[in-house]
C-alpha cells in the first residue's frame, strides 16, 4: 500500500502533539518516581498499547512481516539510544523550564542532518551550514542566563538537553533503518518495529532497575494508574513517528516536529506556570528558522 504524499505531515503533527503531552505527564511523575522510574513508564506502560496496535494491524492489514537481523540490530540500537535520551531529557527538565528543555532537545533535526553527513557521506551545502549556525544561535540564546529573573546559567541542563537531542536523532535514524529493512508496507513495517522496540526497552530497563534499584521498579508498578496515560501517549506518539519515518526521511520529519516547541510553550505556561522571557521566545524562533532551512538544503 502506497502512502499519500501528505500522510507524513499528518502523522508528524499528531506525533508532536501527543509527545508533548506525554513529556508533560512524565515530568510530573519524575518527582515521585525519579528520573529512571519516570523514564521506564514510557516503555513499560507503552508496551501493552504497542502490542495492541500490532494485533489490530495483523487483523486488518494481513500477515505481519518477518523480522530480519538488520531490523533487530537497528531497532535495538535505536531502543537503547531512546532510553538514555529520555532519561537525560527528564533530568534536564528538573533543572530548567519544561519548554526550554524541549527546545534544547529539539536541536535533534540538526543532529540528524549531521549524522547523515557522517554515516551516509552527504555533502554539507551552504544552506545546510546556515541552518546549523542559525539553530545553534537559538540554542545559545535559550541557554544564556536571564538578568531579569536572576537566573543563573548552568551548562548541566544545556548539555543534558543537547546530548538527549543527539541520542534521539540517532534513534530516529536507527528506527528508520529498522523499518526499511523489513521491506514491507509502511503500516505493518512501522508497527512491527515499534512493538519490537518497546519490548526491548521494557526488558532492558526492567532488568536494570531490578538489579540496581528494585524499590524504584516497585514504585513504578504501584503508580500504574497515573502512568497508563503516559504509556498510551508514548506508544501512540511513537506509532505516528514510526509511520512518518516509514515514508519520509527522519530529518524532514523531525524538522516539522519542531511545532512541539510551540505546543510545549503553551503547556509550560498553563500547567507549570513557568514564564518565558523575550529572549527565550527569540531563541526558539531562531531554532525553528534554522531547522526549517533544512527543507532547502
Amino acid at each position: 500500500m502506497t502512502a499519500p504524499a501528505w500522510a507524513w505531515v499528518v502523522f508528524t503533527l499528531i506525533a508532536a502533539t501527543a509527545q508533548t503531552f506525554r513529556n508533560a505527564t512524565q515530568r510530573s511523575l519524575t518527582e515521585t518516581l525519579g528520573t529512571a522510574g519516570a523514564t521506564h513508564i514510557r516503555f513499560l506502560f507503552g508496551l501493552p498499547f504497542g502490542l495492541l496496535a500490532l494485533a489490530i494491524v495483523a487483523v486488518f492489514a494481513g500477515p505481519l512481516p518477518a523480522l530480519t537481523m538488520a531490523t533487530v540490530t537497528w531497532t535495538a540500537l535505536g531502543a537503547v539510544s531512546q532510553i538514555v535520551a529520555t532519561a537525560l531529557m527528564l533530568a534536564a527538565m528538573r533543572e530548567r523550564s519544561f519548554v526550554v528543555t524541549t527546545a534544547y532537545t529539539k536541536t535533534e533535526p540538526v543532529q540528524v542532518a549531521l549524522f547523515a553527513v557522517v554515516f551516509l557521506g552527504e555533502q554539507v551545502t551552504p544552506v545546510l551550514a546556515a541552518a546549523i549556525l542559525v539553530a545553534t544561535a537559538g540554542v545559545l540564546a535559550l541557554s544564556w542566563p536571564s538578568k531579569a529573573g536572576g537566573e543563573i546559567f548552568s551548562w548541566r541542563p544545556a548539555i543534558l538537553g543537547i546530548v538527549s537531542g543527539g541520542l534521539f536523532a540517532f534513534a530516529a535514524v536507527a528506527f528508520r533503518g529498522g523499518i526499511g529493512a523489513l521491506n514491507a508496507d509502511y503500516i505493518p513495517a512501522a508497527t512491527v518495529t515499534l512493538a519490537l522496540s518497546l519490548a526491548i526497552q521494557t526488558v532492558l530497563l526492567s532488568a536494570w532497575l531490578w538489579f540496581r534499584d528494585p524499590d524504584v521498579l516497585r514504585g513504578v508498578l504501584r503508580a500504574w494508574r497515573p502512568s497508563l496515560p503516559a504509556g498510551f501517549l508514548g506508544a501512540f506518539a511513537s506509532e505516528m513517528w514510526f509511520l512518518a519515518f516509514a515514508i519520509q526521511s527522519p530529518a524532514r520529519v523531525r524538522t516539522l516536529g519542531l511545532v512541539e516547541i510551540l505546543i510545549a510553550g503553551a503547556i509550560s505556561r498553563r500547567l507549570f506556570t513557568q514564564k518565558l522571557s523575550g529572549r527565550d521566545l527569540a531563541g526558539m524562533a531562531l531554532v525553528i528558522v534554522g531547522i526549517a532551512l533544512l527543507f532547502d538544503s
